[in-house]
Parts: structure tokens; sequence; C-alpha cells
């Protein structure tokens, strides 16, 4: 078993870089050694009583068109979650609209639903759906398949890594949302294969996210070029300077709406496994691993480069271990992340690729085998685990 020991202050880390397709690389200083490793335990208490949402209507109550209202039952949803009880009237009135919650909030039904509606309302509608990651936008679209079945509504995913002349064929065909990440939405551009004008609504998912990837140019150019009279959804976990120079520039008179919970979910046990000098990092690791209780794990590392190698040294281990950064193709991407949430594998080594927006049932542990390089990091890192009623450990290897 691991053991509990006292935390203090390891030295500062040294700094580092996260790239993308056809942009420029967005500087960011790596300073997670940095963080006071108190913060990184704290005793899962699930039986802390927490303040019951009773949401103002039910799904069916809604002024929305009836064969929607199908769909959603036929869905499983019957009261909406706080975010979606909020947003959705004020998205329905037209209104754009700043959405403040945590990751698996239901932010993704939220506005897809409002969505569907106006288009069925008016089929000329089209609506881009702009998020930080490949994994994010495959999800959504999902979710989309599963609302718009019968609807005669279609959607199309452009994304980095996967083989744009299928995209720019999918795009020639009917459609009336675009679901895709920055850099490849911006090369569609360039390539006069989108024109955005066409687009009266515009969802920035994950806006935070999206800013500290440095992709603020690519946004501030997609608000620019969609048509005068739009609607305007922004949802983001936390709200920032350059988020609010966005709100100013771009939106009108929006309705900030905030459901954000405590930092931590009360069903996480944290703690930390000291590391000393002469051990292998990975030995530790692998030692957890062989416990009964690690179930399904996913293990965040610094860099691609580290997840790549661990993945594999698991791997050679006898683990059924796989690995997702940004270094990977699209498809490879697609196929761990399929494996993990099948239970295929048990374990999966990601980068902070893997920290936001993906809906990820089941995992027992998550593991830190590299510090974060925020607290915030940290957050969202360990929300991948005790999700849906259920306890979750968090554990971070520190020096």
């Amino acid at each position: 078993m691991y053991n509990k020991t006292s935390a203090r202050n390891s030295r500062s880390g040294s700094s580092w870089k996260r790239s993308r397709n056809n942009s420029r690389p967005a500087k960011r200083s790596f300073s997670g050694n940095s963080i006071n490793i108190n913060r990184f335990i704290s005793k899962a208490n699930p039986n802390a009583i927490q303040k019951s949402f009773t949401p103002r209507y039910a799904f069916s109550d809604l002024e929305i068109n009836e064969k929607l209202k199908q769909a959603i039952i036929k869905r499983g949803f019957k009261n909406p979650t706080p975010i979606q009880d909020l947003s959705i009237p004020h998205i329905l009135a037209g209104r754009d609209v700043i959405g403040l919650a945590n990751t698996g909030t239901g932010k993704t039904a939220a506005f897809l639903i409002p969505l569907l509606n106006k288009i069925m309302a008016n089929r000329q509608e089209k609506a881009l759906i702009v998020v930080p990651t490949r994994e994010l936008a495959i999800q959504i679209q999902e979710e989309f398949v599963a609302l718009a079945r019968g609807l005669n509504i279609f959607s199309v995913v452009v994304v980095g890594g996967a083989e744009i002349r299928k995209q720019i064929i999918n795009l020639r065909s009917h459609h009336n949302v675009i679901i895709g990440t920055p850099g490849r939405i911006k090369d569609l551009l360039n390539r006069k294969v989108i024109d955005l004008s066409r687009f009266a609504n515009i969802v920035l998912d994950e806006a935070d996210r999206m800013l500290d990837m440095g992709f603020v140019p690519d946004v501030r150019l997609f608000l620019s070029l969609i048509a005068p009279k739009r609607q305007v959804l922004l949802f983001s976990a936390t709200f920032g300077s350059e988020l609010e120079k966005l709100v100013k520039q771009f939106l009108i008179n929006p309705e900030r709406i905030s459901v954000q919970t405590r930092e931590v979910s009360k069903q996480i046990d944290q703690d930390i496994i000291r590391v000393t000098v002469k051990q292998e990092k990975i030995e530790v690791l692998h030692n957890l691993l062989i416990q009964t209780a690690f179930e399904k794990v996913l293990v965040f590392t610094r860099t691609k480069h580290g997840a790549e190698k661990l993945s594999k040294g698991l791997y050679a281990r006898g683990f059924r271990s796989e690995s997702i950064h940004g270094d990977k193709s699209h498809n490879k991407r697609q196929k761990a992340l399929k494996m993990f949430k099948e239970d295929t594998i048990n374990i999966l080594v990601a980068t902070d690729v893997a920290a936001r927006g993906l809906d990820i049932p089941n995992v027992s542990h998550v593991i830190n085998f590299d510090v974060p390089a925020t607290f915030e990091d940290y957050i969202h890192r360990i929300g991948r685990t005790g999700r849906a009623d259920q306890k979750g450990t968090a554990l971070t290897f520190v020096n």
C-alpha cells in the first residue's frame, strides 16, 4: 500500500512548450513543482451533506419541437442539470451566454438542445462548435448524433491529425453543424472550403483551455468572420482576463451563468507518493498497479515523449497499457481512447490532452506521474475519477 507522508515544497521545475499544428507554439512556464503539495492530500468524504438541486423545469416543459423532446427522452434525459436548467432558456431566447461550469456537468447538451431546436425552426441555420482537442470534438459529435437521430440534421467533424481530404468531401455534403479544433478550422478557411459568413451561431467549448493552448488569434478570427447578427455561446471552467477581452469585443449583453461547484469532488481520496532520488519511478508505479484496487487507471505525464516512454515501459512489464498524446495520429488516439473506455486496456498514459472535457466512465485512479504545471491542471486531471457518485483516488508522485 502507498504510505501517507508529510508534505513539503520541492524545487521549482523547468520551462516547457506546448505546440500545435499550423500555428505558433504557445509558451508556458512549468511551475508544477512549486505547488504546495499539501494541496494534493485530502481524504474523500462522500457522505458530506451537499445541497440538492431542484431544476425549475423538466425537459418536457421546454418550448421546443416535439420531435426533439422525443429525442431527448430516448437519450434518457428527464431533468436538466444545473448548467442546462440555467442556460437553455436564455439560449432559446437568442441571448449570448457565458456558462461557467466544471467538466462533466452536462454543458454539451446545454448548447446542443437549443441549437438543434433553432435548426429545426429554420433549416438554413448553421452552427460552428469550436473545441480545444480532437477527443472532445469526437465526444460532442457522438452526443450530437444521439440527440439528432431521426431529425435529418447532420454535422461534420474537422480536426487535425485526420485526413483533410475526407473532411473536405464531408463538408460538401448537407450539414448544419461543424464541430472542430481551431487549427483544422483555420486550415479549411485558408483553403476556402468553409465560409463562416454563413454561420450565425458559434459555440466556444472549454474556452479557457483553448486560450491556454495559444488559440487566441484563431478564436478572434472565427468570431470576426461569422455573420454580424449572431449568437455566441461560451462555456468554460474558469474565466480570466483574456476571455473577458473576447467577451467585451464580440459578445452582446451576454447572460452570465455560473454553476461551478467546489474545486475537487468530495468523492476523491487524494494523496501523494514520495519518491526518493534512488528510486525508479516506474518501479514505484509498477508496485501500485499490481494491486487489485487499481482497476482502471489514468496516468498523467508532463510531456508527450514521457507518456509514450512510460506506456511502452508498462506494456513491457505485462500491463495492458496505451498512450494518448499530441504526437499520435488521430486514428491511434481514438483507438487508444476506445480501448480504455471499453476496458480492453486498463491503463491509459496521457498528457493533459485527456484532462479536460472527456467523459471516461469508471476510472478508479488518477496518478500524476509528473506534477502538473498548475493547480488548475491538477484539478482537471483528477476530475476524471470520482464521477457519477463513485469514489475515486488521485495520487501524485513527488520528490
